[in-house]
């Protein structure tokens, strides 16, 4: 784990590429399979439906041992009870009913907008990844004391690596610097509000962090490596990809800003040159988190299931693609054939 968060930072490059190159070609493939297969690894995908998370959770904790046999058997009992078959098979139909209401909050209109489906999957999201940090923490600390030291959490480097402070990626002092950045208190260690800063800094809202991820980004789109962009810098390698997550949020190109406008606009002293700091208005498109993520992906079940494209989701056309819902996304981790049913409508 303690290379999660390189992980994350190579892993989203490829995201835009991966979203859009395919979105008009085939826009019903699933979107983790195109993006694993590009990146050879799996991310964690938004989640709709709560439940699924629960049993893909228990599962884990089932191959880990650390739930009891007979603590997993009642959770078990608990989540199948109402929703799932004799055969165990979840009843999608039956959990896209439930959910309904839920989503429909703001306003009760007897649709879900596109607004409220983002918000919903961005708070699956961040539940999941408190979920996953408490673990890790829980993993981590060794002396369990509920905060994780950075020796607890990168052993490899001696104290001879932290005092050379070598800032180079990966090395210690790259380390040091957004372990810094997360703990907001100065007291030498990271509390699991802090910790899950550390481990999705793609998602702080904190200054410092944004800078280190648009610095780290920047690595990358800066050729000449004065540090910085200039206009040619920021159109062959910055602006293409903002572009790509503009056009999926409006799906029309006109309201995208041009080069030469979005470049104005960044550059706040007017010295014809863009840094780290400059980008932050942008960064979710330059380097999307797992949020950010959770808003495109909603962007993609409502272009899939909005049959007459008014922009929201009827109970009907939500019943009519419960595939794009549950498939799509958990066709790995909970095969369709063993856990998944639905009523014909």
């Amino acid at each position: 784990m303690a290379k999660v968060v390189v992980y994350a930072i190579l892993a989203a490059t490829f995201i835009v590429l991966v979203l859009f190159a395919h979105k008009k070609q085939n826009r019903t493939q699933s979107i983790e399979g195109l993006i694993s297969r590009r990146i050879g690894r799996r991310l964690e995908m938004p989640v709709f439906d709560p439940l699924v998370t629960r049993i893909e959770r228990l599962s884990n904790e089932k191959e880990a041992g650390t739930k009891t046999v007979e603590a997993a058997k009642e959770e078990e009992d608990d989540m199948f009870e109402g929703y799932f078959a004799q055969e165990r098979r979840l009843n999608t139909t039956m959990r896209i009913k439930f959910l309904f209401p839920l989503l429909d909050a703001a306003p009760r209109d007897g649709f879900v907008s596109l607004k409220e489906l983002q918000t919903w999957m961005m708070q699956q999201t961040e539940d999941n990844m408190g979920y996953r940090t408490a673990k890790e923490l829980e993993l981590q600390d060794k002396d369990k004391d509920g905060v994780i030291t950075f020796e607890e959490y990168l052993p490899q480097f001696s104290k001879q690596d932290i005092e050379k402070n070598e800032k180079g990626h990966g090395e210690a002092g790259w380390w040091m610097e957004q372990f810094k950045n997360s703990d907001f208190d100065h007291n030498g260690s990271l509390d699991i509000e802090e910790f899950n800063n550390f481990l999705h800094p793609e998602d702080s809202r904190n200054g410092d962090t944004q800078r280190w991820v648009l610095t780290e980004r920047m690595t990358g789109m800066d050729t000449n490596g004065d540090g910085k962009l200039e206009y040619r810098e920021f159109v062959q390698n910055t602006y293409e990809m903002y572009k790509e997550f503009a056009k999926f949020e409006t799906e029309e190109d006109e309201n995208v800003p041009t080069a030469q406008l979005l470049f104005a606009e960044l550059d706040r002293n007017k010295d014809r040159f863009l840094v780290a700091n400059e980008l932050r208005p942008i960064l979710h498109y330059l380097q999307p988190g797992e949020m950010s993520y959770a808003k495109y992906y909603s962007t993609f079940l409502c272009h899939e299931a909005d049959e007459d494209k008014d922009g929201k989701l009827s109970l009907e056309e939500m019943l009519r693609h419960e595939d794009v819902f549950y498939k799509a996304v958990h066709h790995e981790e909970l095969d369709d054939e063993d856990y998944f049913d639905h009523d014909e409508l």
